[in-house]
């Protein structure tokens, strides 16, 4: 019997998850939440985290189930909310319900619930389960989780190279090694991310928008993030003037005051990030926290890779590899800076996925 319950418990927290993907991207700085009432062994309602200030999933979905919810077995992705935000407790809507049961797939870090949600649950007899299909759960909400236990975002770092490693010919063409396919991906990586950040090189040369781009929806742009340690960046640049998303500039205590005031004038956010020649990483993850950006996409150069790498910065890489030799000893590639000196020192990825793309590969893996 102890089996039978389990393999039901998994089942419809599978659907509960499925669910709260339905808002990926859409939820930060809230996690990514779904859940389904059960009666009698049949799904009779469901619901998910839409948008941060909205209501929860579970309030979603008890009130699809009205007076069903009675005696009823809540499953949940994350243990629902004690406290009292912009809108009301999860755990005291669910008390309030009668339900008999709640499942859910792991407790939440939050320090403001953190086994709150379940006393609550427990205090008023109804009986709770957790941990069922944690990992999944955990890697659904992975930028959520970095941020509420670091203040940092999650960092994932994408790179588009030719087969032996190359972002570039060594007459600086790159467009396009990746295809058609590869670089839709990529569109869809950012209608997910919180910010998106490149150095100061790319914009000089490329002028990027850095917006989001779909075909078969509205895509969300991420806020741009500029590593410009001396405030170089052109007041006409697009990241400045096109009104699409906002613009954030970390420069350091040495940048000019006059180019951080005309900056500052078009708009962008100018933060200050170390001491140094150059910004310091650590420092920037910081204050884009405290700005609720819980999620950071790089896509800079190889200088860029490479500073965030030797920080110890990147959770995840995204590399998107196309099957061509461009070669040339001086051709650019992902990592540059001084590398790391030791094959020991040298970030290995875990946990590696496969795909491909119309030819193309791209090699998803975790770092740290």
């Amino acid at each position: 019997m102890a089996g039978e319950q389990e393999a039901r418990d998994e089942y419809f927290m599978r659907e509960a998850l499925r669910f709260a993907r339905n808002a990926t991207g859409r939820t930060s700085p809230n996690p990514l939440v779904g859940a389904v009432v059960v009666k009698d062994g049949v799904i009779v309602a469901s619901g998910w985290h839409r948008k941060a200030g909205t209501p929860h999933a579970e309030v979603h979905a008890l009130n699809m189930a009205g007076e069903l919810a009675k005696g009823a077995t809540v499953y949940v992705t994350l243990e629902p909310c004690s406290h009292y935000g912009r809108t009301g407790p999860c755990a005291k809507a669910l008390v309030e319900a009668r339900v008999k049961r709640v499942v859910a797939a792991m407790e939440d870090p939050n320090p403001k619930v953190a086994g709150k949600g379940f006393q609550i649950l427990r205090d008023a007899g109804i009986e709770v389960t957790s941990g069922v299909l944690e990992e999944e759960a955990k890697k659904l909400n992975e930028p959520f989780l970095k941020w509420i236990t670091t203040g940092k975002p999650f960092v994932a770092l994408k790179t588009a190279m030719s087969l032996d490693g190359k972002i570039a010919t060594s007459a600086g063409k790159s467009q396009w090694i990746t295809n058609e396919k590869s670089r839709m991906r990529v569109h869809e990586l950012r209608d997910i991310f919180d910010g998106i950040l490149v150095g100061i090189n790319t914009v000089l040369k490329d002028d990027p928008s850095l917006t989001t781009r779909l075909p078969y929806k509205e895509g969300k742009n991420p806020v741009r993030v500029v590593l410009d340690s001396k405030a170089k960046i052109p007041l006409t640049a697009k990241l400045l003037t096109d009104g699409q998303a906002p613009a954030v500039v970390a420069v350091t205590e040495n940048a000019p005051k006059e180019n951080v005031t005309a900056i500052e004038n078009t708009g962008a956010k100018v933060i200050i990030c170390g001491e140094g020649p150059q910004v310091d990483i650590q420092k920037l993850l910081e204050k884009l926290g405290e700005m609720n950006i819980c999620s950071l996409f790089i896509e800079g150069g190889g200088q860029v890779n490479f500073s965030f790498l030797e920080a110890k910065a990147v959770d995840k890489v995204y590399a998107f590899i196309a099957p061509m030799l461009i070669g040339g000893k001086n051709a650019l590639t992902p990592v540059e800076g001084n590398g790391f000196e030791e094959l020991s020192y040298a970030p290995r990825l875990k946990n590696v996925e496969v795909e491909t793309l119309d030819g193309d590969i791209l090699l998803t893996g975790e770092l740290g």
